[in-house]
């Protein structure tokens, strides 16, 4: 069906048309001139009148030429376009001449391009529920995805539909879970696997425990001593000399030790007790973080399986260090397998989901975490580490970090500044494009990068399973709450009264 035709100057990569249809922007159109096929996609319509200028100002005399003309208007739009449907979408050489009409794009031209090899369904089409949206596993996953969106507006929900589909390929996924979304979830395709947030600090490297223990940068005589007696308990524990089994006692005596030692200086006694008490606080406050008794965390990671870290028990700083703890663990371990055949390293690829990417990689500060996730996004590829960046507030995510993302889905997005950052993250993002993030429903997403032969508008198919997530139902809540209070008081009262009481 002829939709419209183009109009004035055309170009290789755009042409304006008009119209008396109502077409939809995300809607796929082809041109037919010179022997080729082109696929184009609508991506900005305005409607108006000749008539109905903006040179009058009586709102009567705007009623009557309605009145007189009816739904006498013509639609404008442009098109982008996404090459030549037979020959693999290559851009054409030749510009198409003004006046070629446009055909509504049919399922039989869409289906083959938008289903591929080790494909995951996302969903369908906004504009036509029988064509199914796919992405490509193996681009997805090497060359990273970024998941944004506004609050409530389907992130959790998208997430699960890639774990479940990525689950059907036997995946190892690890999400680093900020508020125990996916703890309780039910997957179709696989299991969850739960890691609860404790490391043995025989695996960490200094500089992640001495963040924990809050030292100053400047305070460089109390971290040599902190250094000191974390390498020395390190070494007691490998050599199995340790008379415990937690690793800040064995710190602590280490460093009660030097400071008792008679030929220590008192300045530098003070310095050792500074230390001390900051252990002692480490002690009090992650008692639970560390255990010399677990293996390497990476060894919990299960093939097959939505491994879970747990972080929603911790607190932001501790996150950041777990996070960046296995990240490097990680990165170091495949580079052993992968350069040297390593049969101890680890031996099978994992998608990281990253949620809360802008507490963990964060515009404004540097963990540990934004750097180690910053490494993966540029090294992971060749060592078959993909990286999944999930955030509702996408202008505090490194843009460096974001640009790595050769995938974005991305659903509602209001916020100027947030659609802006998006913008100067990825290429494949035209000014058009961000003038349709917020008039997208709950659910909706504009799917872009490597993983998708086209730019697409997509309704994500709803999650089947279970997990706990979304916002909730506060009058419920209310409610459930007084009807406890009002049984437990019945209930007392029956106690009283069948004791002999008198109400």
């Amino acid at each position: 069906m002829i939709i419209g035709r183009c109009i004035g100057e055309t170009s290789l990569i755009e042409v304006s048309f008009v119209s008396k249809s109502l077409a939809k922007v995300g809607e796929y159109v082809t041109l037919e001139y010179d022997g080729k096929c082109i696929l184009g996609m609508i991506e900005s319509l305005v409607r108006g009148s000749v008539s109905l200028n903006e040179d009058i100002y009586d709102p009567d005399t705007i009623a009557k030429i309605t009145e007189i003309e009816g739904n006498d208007f013509y639609i404008k739009g442009k098109v982008t376009i996404l090459g030549d449907v037979d020959n693999d979408l290559r851009l054409p050489r030749t510009p198409a001449p003004p006046g070629t009409p446009l055909k509504l794009a049919t399922k039989e031209i869409l289906d083959p391009i938008l289903r591929m090899d080790n494909s995951l369904k996302l969903g369908h089409l906004i504009s036509q529920e029988d064509v199914e949206v796919c992405v490509d596993v193996n681009k997805m996953v090497s060359r990273h995805l970024a998941i944004l969106a506004m609050t409530g507006a389907g992130k959790s929900n998208t997430v699960s539909v890639i774990v479940d589909g990525l689950l059907d390929y036997n995946a190892c996924i690890l999400i680093f879970d900020m508020h125990s979304e996916y703890s309780g979830a039910s997957f179709s395709n696989g299991e969850v696997n739960v890691i609860e947030p404790i490391v043995n600090p025989k695996y960490m490297e200094f500089n992640e425990i001495k963040k924990l223990a809050n030292i100053p940068s400047n305070a460089s005589i109390q971290e040599r001593f902190f250094r000191r007696a974390f390498l020395k308990t390190r070494n007691l524990i490998q050599n199995n000399e340790a008379k415990s089994t937690n690793f800040l006692e064995i710190m602590y005596s280490v460093l009660n030790r030097w400071y008792e030692d008679e030929d220590t200086a008192t300045n530098d006694k003070n310095k050792i007790m500074d230390v001390m008490n900051k252990i002692e606080d480490l002690n009090v406050k992650y008692d639970r973080l560390f255990n010399t008794n677990v293996g390497n965390i990476l060894n919990k990671l299960e093939v097959g399986k939505a491994n879970i870290l747990d972080l929603g028990q911790v607190d932001e700083n501790t996150a950041e260090v777990l996070v960046s703890h296995v990240l490097r663990q990680s990165l170091k371990s495949r580079k052993r397998y992968v350069k040297h055949g390593d049969e101890d390293a680890l031996k099978f690829p994992v998608f990281f989901v990253v949620e809360e990417a802008h507490i963990l990689a964060p515009n404004n500060r540097n963990p540990d975490s934004k750097y180690w996730i910053t490494r993966i996004a540029r090294e992971g590829r060749k060592f078959g580490l993909g990286l999944c960046l999930v955030s509702q507030s996408p202008k505090s995510v490194d843009g460096e970090t974001l640009a790595q993302a050769n995938n974005m889905i991305i659903l509602r997005l209001v916020e100027p500044k947030d659609q802006k950052h998006v913008q100067t993250a990825s290429e494949n993002l035209s000014e058009d494009l961000v003038k349709q993030l917020p008039s997208l429903n709950i659910g909706e997403a504009m799917v872009l990068g490597l993983m998708t032969k086209i730019p697409t508008l997509v309704k994500i198919d709803e999650f089947k399973g279970r997990r706990i997530g979304g916002d909730l139902k506060i009058t419920d809540e209310w409610s459930s709450f007084i009807k406890k209070e009002k049984e437990e008081l019945k209930r007392s009262n029956q106690e009283f009264f069948d004791l002999g009481g008198d109400y």
